[in-house]
């Protein structure tokens, strides 16, 4: 997941929607006390066991659709708690199912597993060590992005969840998914596992996911926003083809540097002149230019590269069509031409704003109304998205940034220092294994 920083809020209350605030105290909630309070103290006897399979992960990553030690030992911690486990969905997609045995919803809690081709440089005593070829290269693994941090939370409230079944109706589904960070050229983890069939058998309700770090947030805040939470993101390649001449005579070719040079220019002003921004962000960025061999040759052609960020449907479709459109015609006014092709990334990440009407009190009940922040929406893209694009889903993100920590010296994610804090797993714990219970009993 690629990074994109936003201010600190120190601890803004949530502003969602103001009649959500109301704190709903009633029969029910006050009959099922009893099941929050054993859920907080299972969570507090399991917590050892979370920091011990978080550091276990974090000293042995490994690479998309590569997790098969990562898969291995969340199936045997899950077969171990009673769960139905499937493995080698996807890949090495793990799933682990609980029933109740009383009639009831299905919830679904999603940690993703892979690591990053990242040299750590935190200094940790369990810090990576790990190294694998790619080609003829060997390169460092990491948790630069706290997916040992995910694994090991959701572990930790599949043995809460284990121990306080006899008080739920329905089914809980785990789903530990592969390859987050995807592969390139490929379908990612999520694709494969919506494609795979982990939605359904039994058909799953409403499905919730947390992400560490994104922002410096303190540790044990909670954050998150309705609708549009993470963009969507798409690829596009631009090849400019002109006539290869001497640098000395460019008179007798056509100089695709030049006119991509235009084109980049060309492209920037689709977000900033022909976009409207007041309905939602857009960001369209050129990460490559290639051509060229020589300082006086024109060549023959120029190839780029870049990303496509988008929050809304329709406009995602408009800047698709502009790209094309402004690459071809300025490539056409300069003699030259242009060959786009756009790759679909991620959907925008969607945050079902009835299912976070419902959670809400959820949230509250575990860090309180001034931990719990509304936030902006961030540019960086997540493929939980394809989940959201099936059944209503809910993603939220856990601080991990520590408070003695100034926001200047946060490692962000994707950073060989990213270090989370552990203090926050156990909130990540108690958050997600009051979402699946709260779902289940309607509490």
């Amino acid at each position: 997941m690629e990074m994109t920083m936003y201010p600190l809020r120190h601890l803004a209350p949530i502003l969602l929607s103001s009649a959500l605030l109301v704190p709903s105290i009633n029969l029910q909630a006050q009959q099922r006390s009893f099941e929050h309070a054993s859920l907080d103290a299972a969570a507090a006897r399991v917590l050892p066991e979370v920091i011990h399979w978080r550091r276990d992960l974090h000293a042995h990553p490994e690479l998309a659709f590569q997790e098969h030690r990562t898969a291995a030992l969340v199936a045997a911690e899950l077969t171990r708690m009673g769960y139905e486990v499937s493995r080698g969905i996807a890949g090495t997609g793990v799933i682990g199912l609980l029933k109740t045995g009383r009639p009831g919803p299905v919830v679904a809690l999603r940690a993703d597993m892979d690591g990053l081709p990242v040299s750590e440089e935190t200094g940790l005593a369990f810090a990576s060590k790990q190294r694998v070829k790619q080609g003829n290269t060997e390169v460092a693994l990491m948790h630069a992005c706290g997916h040992d941090m995910h694994v090991a939370m959701l572990l930790g409230a599949a043995r809460v969840l284990s121990d306080i079944r006899g008080q739920l109706s329905g089914t809980i589904k785990l789903v530990f998914q592969p390859a987050e960070e995807g592969v390139p050229n490929a379908p990612n983890g999520a694709e494969r596992m919506v494609k795979a069939g982990v939605l359904e058998n039994p058909k799953v309700d409403a499905m919730f996911g947390l992400h560490v770090g994104i922002t410096p947030e303190p540790t044990g805040t909670l954050s998150l926003r309705a609708r549009g939470l993470m963009a969507g993101s798409d690829t596009f390649d631009i090849v400019v083809k002109g006539r290869q001449t001497h640098g000395a005579l460019p008179w007798n070719g056509v100089d695709p540097v030049v006119v991509a040079s235009q084109i980049v220019l060309g492209l920037q002003s689709i977000v900033s002149r022909q976009t409207n921004l007041t309905v939602a962000p857009a960001v369209i960025t050129v990460g490559t230019i290639q051509g060229g061999q020589r300082a006086n040759i024109v060549p023959s052609e120029v190839k780029m590269s870049g990303t496509i960020r988008t929050f809304d449907p329709r406009m995602r479709e408009q800047i698709l069509a502009q790209v094309k459109r402004t690459a071809e015609n300025l490539a056409l006014a300069s003699g030259a031409s242009a060959e786009v092709s756009i790759d679909a990334g991620y959907p925008v990440t969607w945050n079902d704003p009835a299912l976070i009407a419902k959670m809400l009190p959820s949230l509250r009940r575990v860090v309180g109304t001034a931990l719990l922040s509304d936030i902006p929406p961030t540019t960086t893209s997540e493929d939980f998205s394809f989940y959201g694009q099936r059944v209503p889903t809910m993603l939220f993100f856990l601080g991990v940034n520590p408070p003695e920590k100034a926001v200047i010296d946060w490692a962000p994610n994707h950073s060989p220092r990213f270090n989370p804090d552990e203090a926050a797993l156990l909130t990540g714990v108690r958050t997600l294994a009051s979402l699946a219970a709260d779902y289940l009993t309607g509490n």
